[in-house]
């Protein structure tokens, strides 16, 4: 494959330098792999002899493909750094990519929890068992924060001051945050260390919070796995995946009253924008109750 070594070299600066996550270098990697097998389907034989025409051929194969607009958007944005890197390291042209279009994000909002189905989550999986613990506990925290899945599985028993209700969290591009924690997941959280955490860790010894049954290191997919187990149990048959913890969270506290830089702080978000998403979730949960309780709307 051309450019392999170009590739590897950008994998460690991104990796070693800029601090991405496991997971964004997976997909950095992943798509700019993506590319460079395409490049050799096309007979190009140096990363220097790519053109516009190649970057805009590449663009319209994604489209073919029925990606979602945010993945291809992705897809072009992770090359473009790549040449970005290319071009200071190698003095190879970035021009390529520099003014291919940018597919406009599909419209769609969120996905959340309302706060009775939250509670029915809760309650349908209280226990006095190991798991039942940790998982009341796990489900606590994301509500009670709003971190993302990989946050969540990043944090060692250090990171909590329980007498503050205070958590660190280590975010994006690992930069690090402190989450205020309410006092229903501070108190899961101290009944799963006191009574869950130890019995779960049985010999094996690590310093992170979330353990799983075998008492290893809590994975991204565990997670996910937890959670679609705890709505089952609690008869709950919408779909569930650990960001809408995150988009409820949001979502709650706009409803609530809360302002929106206090949410964006709270979310870790770099950008306004990122956080003004939730404004039209609230928007829309504000029309809903107006025309179920207006008697002429």
């Amino acid at each position: 494959m051309i450019g392999i070594n170009e590739l590897h070299s950008f994998i460690d600066y991104i990796q070693l330098e800029k601090n991405y996550s496991i997971l964004t270098v997976r997909e950095y990697k992943k798509d700019i792999e993506q590319f460079l097998n395409f490049l050799e389907t096309e007979g190009v034989g140096h990363l220097n002899d790519v053109e516009y025409v190649h970057a805009r051929l590449f663009a319209t194969k994604l489209y073919e493909t029925k990606l979602a607009r945010t993945s291809i958007s992705r897809k072009i944005s992770s090359i473009r750094s790549f040449y970005k890197f290319l071009h200071k390291e190698y003095n190879i042209s970035e021009e390529a990519f520099r003014s291919l279009y940018h597919p406009k994000k599909e419209g769609k909002l969120p996905h959340f929890f309302y706060e009775e189905e939250m509670e029915k989550l809760f309650e349908g999986n209280r226990g006095k068992d190991p798991l039942s613990i940790r998982n009341i506990a796990l489900l606590e925290l994301l509500y009670a924060t709003g971190i993302r899945v990989s946050e969540l599985i990043s944090i060692e028993l250090s990171h909590i001051d329980m007498s503050y209700g205070i958590v660190r969290v280590m975010g994006k591009g690992r930069k690090e945050r402190y989450v205020p924690v309410g006092d229903y997941a501070l108190s899961a959280i101290e009944e799963y260390i006191a009574n869950s955490r130890s019995k779960l860790m049985k010999s094996t010894s690590h310093p992170f919070l979330f353990v799983n049954s075998r008492g290893a290191h809590l994975t991204a997919g565990g997670v996910a796995h937890i959670l679609n187990e705890m709505m089952k149990k609690a008869s709950l048959h919408s779909t569930i995946y650990p960001h809408m913890l995150r988009h409820t969270f949001a979502t709650h506290l706009l409803n609530n009253g809360a302002d929106l830089r206090s949410v964006q702080e709270l979310l870790g978000h770099s950008h306004l924008t990122s956080t003004q998403v939730y404004t039209h979730v609230t928007k829309e949960h504000l029309r809903k109750t107006y025309m179920n309780a207006h008697p002429r709307a």
